[in-house]
């Protein structure tokens, strides 16, 4: 099974796709969409849609798995994050049709058993476990291979999916 991972983002949205076969789980390709910050909002969405239509015709995963998004303090970034997150969303639905959201605290859980495990915990299991030399970067690619993870580990158990 082809899982694509996404940590959505506003200027950079990192994406992970693994592939589930047999119990085993390997990393197919990974790395990051960005968007310049000289562009308005609606180009930089507009990018972003072309970024994901772009990876899901490459891919075709079977289903998607996106980090829910954490608000911080700063509104005005949220903001921005929550219309890519929507654009992204829609995307994914649209093209694949299964769509699953995990909050950091679940990802964490699945890769670490510790749901309030450091970045360079998530970061190392996420190396381990798709037994690659190096830990992914940037920090945003670990991030959604770990989503993608945490899907693949979590596939047989309750979750919340979107259709």
């Amino acid at each position: 099974m082809i899982i694509l991972g996404l940590d959505p983002g506003y200027a950079t949205i990192g994406f992970g796709v693994i592939d589930k076969t047999a119990g085993s789980i390997s990393a197919v390709d990974y790395g990051v969409i960005t968007t310049p910050p000289n562009e308005t909002i609606a180009v930089r969405l507009a990018m972003i849609d072309d970024a994901m239509t772009s990876l899901m015709n490459k891919f075709r995963p079977e289903c998607v798995s996106v980090e829910e998004l954490f608000f911080n303090t700063n509104i005005t970034t949220g903001i921005k994050v929550a219309h890519a997150r929507g654009v992204i969303l829609l995307n994914a639905i649209k093209a694949c049709g299964r769509l699953y959201e995990y909050t950091p605290l679940q990802i964490k859980q699945a890769l670490t058993g510790n749901g309030r495990a450091a970045k360079h915990q998530v970061q190392y299991m996420v190396k381990t476990v798709l037994r690659l030399a190096d830990v992914p970067k940037p920090d945003d690619a670990a991030d959604a291979l770990a989503a993608a993870i945490c899907h693949a580990n979590m596939s047989g158990a309750t979750r919340r999916e979107i259709r």
